[in-house]
């Protein structure tokens, strides 16, 4: 059976059972776009208000989700609106398929009307990308993206189309089921690794696990649990790692490194074996690196190969499939009674629990506490800085998959997108956004998308009238030099939220909070913009300085 290549892309979509995509129309994928109107009526279309929406949006759908996110958009800036988001999913490995669109094939390096080389710009931070000239090579192209997207370590693959790929027709043969690559995660570990990595957590008197978001993405969070049930070890987790571990776990610390806290740094300080799952060491995490774990050996387990040593000397380098090497770790261990370590540890976490004053102020915990209270199961979605850093701190997360954040990247303007994303991936569930004013303003755009769509997404602005982590770098370490800070300048978010249709709701005393929180979950088919007032220098802490330790956290 022919096929224009615009139909065969949307075949092919439908054989990975893609069931949404976001998406950005233009010349370029004009032809992909009249095909799916005419034969893609089993995948819904999300068109956001700009290609950089998109992007953040496939993200968000493929962290909730666990599938691959799908977004498409036009050549030239069309594409290249799409480099931040796929930069993100690749800093945190996120399976994303991002679909541009090409100038004809004869055109291309005659620096024709919007032509970009998306492929050559893409290269860094993709796991892999094509350019697809002959319409005859373009449905193994499509299926080789999405194999190459999801297996192994994931990550972004950009499938780039000349538009007259997309005209021209060639004979279209439906997928067997077969694959043409071997992609499968390679075990550089013997039984033997097991036996000794088991015999090291078995004898260790202070071991601590750090968690990493490689254990969400792996799904081996309940093994990550029962090893640590099971000997009795503390865990911490990186940013990514966040929600892996539930809060209520007694064993858990908290997060670990520069705005770790006091419990998990302290344990990794005076830890004896810390085993690394599936986290990359990254220097939030390190810090001085040869103040990190120095009484420590490390083991490390990941799915790939080029992390191990990478940033920090590893004793015990575990390479490969994690779910196999947890549970051969778990074969030859010994379930432990009780463990003086793990009851030390549980001690500094009542001694260590951070206490706030009740003074009447909005203070960021406190409201995020509020939505933690009334809506624990909500997907949280983050921007980045200092509203990031809150949540994840004082959010009770309590299942994998739970907070969604641009960890790697440090995307600002990632976070309503994403909650598009998710709340497509989730349709049934309460769908939070935590933001600052200066990242939300960025890509408040995507409102409208929200609105059109009907999605009752809340996004929390916690509003201090500047950038606030620069500004707390400013005040701590610049003398308080505040050079571009203070976003002393409008929009007026409820009058914005307003505009584009949504419900806007402004916060600036402490007991008016919970009335706009049950507002804001009351809503069943619009997104909701709650605007809290809080105090410019409000910071995150702890804190650990530039160039010291982790062991040298600042508290006020």
């Amino acid at each position: 059976m022919k096929l224009t290549g615009a139909d065969i892309v949307i075949e092919c979509l439908k054989e990975q059972k893609v069931d949404t995509i976001f998406g950005y129309p233009g010349g370029a994928v004009l032809n992909i776009y009249d095909s799916l109107y005419k034969k893609g009526k089993s995948i819904k279309h999300i068109l956001t208000s700009h290609e950089q929406g998109a992007s953040h949006a496939a993200d968000g759908y493929a962290r909730a989700s666990g599938k691959v996110g799908v977004c498409i958009a036009t050549s030239g800036p069309g594409a290249t609106n799409l480099v931040t988001g796929i930069a993100t999913a690749y800093m945190d490995s996120i399976p994303l398929v991002a679909i541009t669109g090409q100038v004809s094939s004869n055109l291309i390096g005659r620096d024709s009307f919007q032509e970009v080389d998306i492929t050559g710009i893409t290269e860094p931070i993709t796991k892999h990308n094509f350019l697809v000239k002959d319409v005859n090579k373009l449905a193994e192209t499509i299926r080789k993206a999405f194999e190459i997207a999801k297996t192994g370590r994931p990550g972004p693959v950009l499938v780039d189309i000349c538009k007259d790929v997309t005209s021209n027709k060639a004979e279209f043969i439906p997928f067997d089921g077969k694959s043409r690559l071997d992609l499968s995660i390679k075990n550089y570990f013997t039984e033997k690794d097991l036996e000794e990595a088991a015999k090291a957590i078995q004898v260790a008197e202070k071991p601590i696990i750090v968690a990493g978001g490689g254990t969400i993405i792996a799904n081996i969070t309940d093994l990550v649990s029962e090893l640590s049930n099971k000997l009795k070890i503390p865990v911490t987790t990186t940013l990514m790692g966040t929600s892996s571990i539930s809060k209520s776990n007694p064993l858990y610390t908290g997060l670990v490194g520069m705005h770790g806290s006091r419990v998990s740094n302290k344990v990794v300080s005076e830890c004896d074996l810390l085993i690394n799952i599936g986290a990359r060491f990254s220097d939030r995490v390190i810090s001085d690196l040869k103040r990190f774990a120095p009484n420590a050996k490390i083991m490390h387990m990941d799915a790939d190969p080029a992390e191990i040593n990478k940033n920090i000397y590893v004793h015990y380098p575990l390479t490969g499939n994690v779910d196999e090497i947890l549970t051969g770790i778990l074969k030859y261990t010994k379930e432990v009674s009780k463990s003086e370590w793990a009851e030390t540890v549980k001690q500094w976490i009542k001694e260590f629990e951070l206490v706030f004053p009740d003074d009447g102020q909005l203070f960021p915990s406190y409201i995020i506490d509020k939505f933690c209270q009334k809506a624990p199961d909500a997907y949280i979605t983050t921007e980045v800085g200092q509203n990031q850093l809150w949540a994840a701190q004082h959010f009770n997360f309590s299942f994998p998959r739970q907070f969604i954040t641009s960890g790697g990247l440090g995307t600002m303007g990632y976070g309503t997108g994403a909650a598009i994303g998710v709340q497509m991936a989730k349709p049934d569930s309460k769908v939070i956004s935590f933001a600052g004013d200066g990242s939300f303003r960025m890509n408040c755009n995507e409102l409208a998308t929200a609105v059109h769509y009907k999605l009752p997404i809340i996004i929390a602005v916690l509003n201090n009238g500047t950038l606030g982590m620069v500004r707390q770098w400013q005040t701590m370490f610049y003398d308080k030099r505040y050079s571009q800070t203070t976003l002393n300048r409008g929009p007026d978010f409820v009058k914005l939220a307003e505009a584009y249709g949504a419900i806007g709701i402004r916060v600036d005393k402490k007991q008016d909070i919970e009335a706009a929180i049950d507002k804001a979950l009351s809503s069943k088919d619009v997104p909701v913009v709650i605007d809290f007032t809080i105090d410019i220098d409000e910071r995150v802490l702890p804190i650990v300085p530039p160039g010291k330790g982790i062991d040298e956290l600042i508290f006020t």
